[in-house]
């Protein structure tokens, strides 16, 4: 999926001298706080992560408590949808205004009534109702299907809450598209012959233990220049 990324990182985790004793299950456990939520410094929402902590030395902070800086570098999977992008998910509710899917299982999308009409029209059943392609009835969309939709907004402040759309080209049901979309065939038959595109980042920052953490997050949230939440389609 073109929004999954993978990405280098030299960390510096902080550790209370209490977890001297194991020093990689307290950075894991650090590195675990940040899992499945929007990290600006990362870009993105972290996945997965491995890491090796570098050298045998680590740095002390200055105060009461004496907690020491660990070195790390780590690689991380990380989910970071931008506007135009091509994603994945599956429905899981839809009506004649809007379609809600998942993505990865985990990242909510919706897709609202002005980007679904132009190609498809709603047919009100027992069930909930499906989205019929006007040019093909064989191409439907109804709960539990697969599709592929155009990223136009993301919303980083509701964990990567997505806006997407049906408009573009090479969108609609996986399964219709699969077989009547020569493009997107195409993807699929060279998708295990070829690697998944890799982006490799290098990060430099400081990940630290959770009795210091809403401290040193105020003090750098204080400094840093704030930029947008939201992500838009500049052709929206």
């Amino acid at each position: 999926m073109e929004a999954i990324r993978h990405a280098e990182a030299k960390l510096t985790v902080y550790v209370h001298p209490s977890n001297a004793d194991d020093v990689r299950r307290a950075v894991a456990r650090q590195l675990n706080t940040l899992l499945f939520s929007y990290e600006d410094r990362f870009d993105g929402v972290l996945l997965a992560h491995e890491f090796q902590v570098e050298g045998r030395k680590a740095k002390l902070m200055d105060g009461l408590v004496p907690y020491f800086g660990v070195p790390v570098h780590a690689s991380m999977l990380l989910f970071s949808p931008q506007p135009g992008m091509i994603l994945e998910g599956k429905v899981e509710m839809l009506g004649k205004e809007s379609i809600h899917a998942i993505v990865l299982g985990v990242f909510s999308a919706a897709i609202m009534s002005d980007d679904i009409a132009d190609r498809f029209r709603f047919k009100r059943k027992r069930d909930g109702g499906k989205f019929i392609s006007k040019s093909d009835r064989g191409h439907e969309i109804k709960r539990g299907s697969m599709i592929r939709f155009s990223v136009k907004r993301v919303d980083t402040e509701m964990n990567c809450h997505i806006t997407g759309s049906l408009v573009p080209p090479h969108t609609g049901s996986m399964l219709w598209l699969s077989v009547h979309d020569a493009k997107y065939a195409s993807e699929i038959n060279n998708s295990s012959k070829r690697k998944s595109r890799d982006v490799d980042i290098k990060i430099e920052q400081s990940v630290h233990d959770h009795t210091t953490v809403n401290n040193e997050d105020t003090v750098t949230d204080s400094e840093r220049p704030r930029k947008s939440r939201k992500r838009n389609d500049d052709a929206n």
